[in-house]
């Protein structure tokens, strides 16, 4: 039975992690043909991007207590499908666009996003439930794979499809991604529920284990420090389409999209580089690293001034025309993140207590997502006051290097566990 939910859990969540991103560019891309024709302005595609990619974090922070009460309540099994038949009925919605108005896309991706936001805890929480203690890292490992993959192949897949299928065909493709993610979970075997909880208890609990978490130096500066990785990656996941089309002068959906793919593929080597460079809770090379990061995002800036035209372009089968020093750039770009991420993601769970770890990731969720909202915020100010694409790298490089000046994370000490 373990063996078989741990399988069907890994191939649902790929499927749900796909049809989100995917979803997203069915949102953004017909944006980029807008505006290449002249129906809307270039600020007004960058106004909409970042709105529409926000919508989907504002339930995490608002309902991120709640739904890990709904977690330890009932059976997990049935919340990662529940959390898909919310993001069906979202798409639904989202759907009345084709002839209502694209107010419907922002209603339907907000329920979307409840559904991630109950379908996030319980594909973590669930492994204990159907795996071994001595399997449980490398299953996590698994899901964050999969998670990965999932999310660059849905990006792809989502601008191709804009590109070159009709828009109802866009989002039959994932409602039928999400219906199949659905009816695996449907074929889980059903995990414990826990009568016993209650709600106010453990809202309570939430509350108060975020209390300990801020009140020891430590662990807040590392929370921070994380939710800077989450605000600085949905800053460039806003900013590419128009510094794709403005600055590159990419000419469709699947070729603006491939930037994250090279961003992301330097993260996982960055990933790998760090887990090989740095021991658990040693995090003297995190401000280092975040210099780094620092200065790649300000190179970013720096590509409007020499002519796209004038960049080595070398044209690959499948992928394009692909601007190599822009592809290396946002390599070390990923890698710079990966090797500053990895060492404050291990601290944290390495030195939270290990009775509250689940606490602790829903904490952190919670900060991560309310990052991201801060970060689109500031990018609708900079579009408000016309900053120019390359202009947001700018300001996001001053954003991370004014924290990395603040973040002198202190040793670690007893009281910081016993806190929290």
């Amino acid at each position: 039975m373990r063996a078989r939910n741990y399988h069907l859990l890994l191939a649902s969540q790929f499927l749900s992690a796909f049809g989100d991103n995917a979803l997203l560019w069915i949102f953004l891309g017909p944006l980029t043909l807008q505006q290449q024709s002249g129906a809307i302005t270039e600020e007004t595609l960058r106004l909409k991007s970042a709105l529409i990619t926000a919508v989907l974090y504002i339930p995490f922070v608002l309902l991120g207590p709640f739904v890990g009460y709904l977690n330890d309540r009932f059976a997990k099994s049935h919340w990662l499908a529940g959390g898909n038949l919310i993001k069906l009925a979202g798409t639904g919605i989202a759907m009345f666009s084709l002839a209502g108005g694209r107010a419907w896309e922002t209603i339907g991706y907000f329920i979307v996003g409840i559904g991630s936001c109950a379908y996030s805890p319980a594909k973590y929480g669930i492994l204990p439930e159907i795996l071994p203690r001595e399997r449980l890292v490398k299953a996590n490992g698994s899901v964050e794979m999969f998670t990965l993959i999932a999310i660059l192949t849905g990006m792809i897949a989502g601008a191709w499809m804009v590109d070159q299928l009709s828009p109802l065909r866009c989002y039959l493709i994932v409602i039928g991604v999400y219906g199949l993610s659905l009816l695996l979970n449907l074929f889980m075997d059903r995990t414990p529920s826990n009568p016993a909880i209650r709600l106010r208890a453990s809202v309570g609990e939430f509350f108060a284990h975020t209390r300990g978490l801020f009140g020891a130096p430590r662990l807040a500066r590392i929370l921070v420090g994380i939710g800077v990785f989450w605000a600085f990656g949905v800053t460039l996941k806003v900013n590419f389409q128009a510094w794709g089309l403005d600055v590159l002068r990419l000419e469709s959906n699947t070729k603006i999209a491939m930037l994250g793919l090279w961003l992301s593929l330097g993260v996982m080597a960055g990933s790998m580089l760090a887990g090989q460079f740095y021991r658990v809770s040693d995090l003297r090379a995190v401000r280092r690293n975040g210099v780094l990061l620092t200065a790649v995002v300000m190179a970013l800036g720096l590509v409007e001034v020499f002519a796209p035209a004038s960049l080595a372009r070398l044209n690959v089968p499948v992928l394009g025309s692909l601007i190599w020093p822009v592809v290396l750039l946002l390599a070390v770009t990923g890698v710079a993140a990966g090797l500053y991420l990895i060492p404050l993601n291990a601290a944290l769970q390495a030195e939270s207590d290990p009775t509250k770890l689940g606490k602790t990731i829903a904490v952190q969720n919670v900060v991560d997502n309310a990052a991201m909202l801060v970060a689109t915020a500031l990018i609708l100010v900079g579009v408000h006051f016309h900053y120019s694409p390359s202009k947001i790298f700018f300001g996001l490089a001053v954003l991370i290097g004014g924290v990395m000046l603040w973040l002198r994370i202190p040793e670690p000490s007893a009281t910081d566990q016993t806190n929290c």
